[in-house]
C-alpha cells in the first residue's frame, strides 16, 4: 500500500494513506491491513536494539561487528560442510521492499542458493 508515516517529536504516531495517489492501481490510494495497523512495533519496548550472542545457554549483548563476524563465520561453516542448498532465507512483509530485495540478493549472491521465500507469497 502507499502510506505516509505520521511523525511527531521524531516518533511515528500513526499511518495514513498517501491521498495524492488516489486512483492509483495499488489499492486506489487506500491502506492495506498491515499498512493501517502494523506499525506500532516500531517503538515497542520489546524490540531488540542491540545484538545478542548466546554463550553457555545465556544471552549477552555484543557489538554489531562481533555479531556480524560470528554470523558470517557460522554461515560459512554450514555452507562448507553441507552445501549452499542446506540454507534458506525467509523475509517479512514488515520489512521494506528494499530490505526484502537485499535479503534475496544476499541469499542468491552470498549464500549461493535460490532458497528464499516471503510470508506474503501466495
Amino acid at each position: 500500500c502507499t502510506l505516509e508515516l505520521n511523525v511527531k517529536d521524531n516518533r511515528v504516531v500513526g499511518v495514513t494513506s498517501n491521498r495524492t495517489l488516489e486512483g492509483s492501481p495499488v489499492n486506489k490510494g487506500a491502506l492495506c491491513v498491515k499498512g493501517r495497523f502494523g506499525w506500532d512495533f516500531i517503538h515497542s519496548d520489546d524490540r531488540l536494539t542491540t545484538p545478542l550472542i548466546k554463550e553457555n545457554g545465556e544471552f549477552r549483548e555484543a557489538s554489531w561487528d562481533e555479531a556480524l563476524d560470528l554470523v558470517a563465520k557460522r554461515l560459512g561453516e554450514i555452507k562448507a560442510k553441507y552445501g549452499p542448498d542446506s540454507m534458506a532465507v525467509f523475509s517479512s512483509a514488515r520489512a521494506t521492499n528494499e530490505e526484502n530485495y537485499l535479503a534475496q540478493k544476499f541469499t542468491r549472491a552470498v549464500l549461493g542458493t535460490n532458497n528464499v521465500d516471503h510470508c506474503a507469497r501466495l
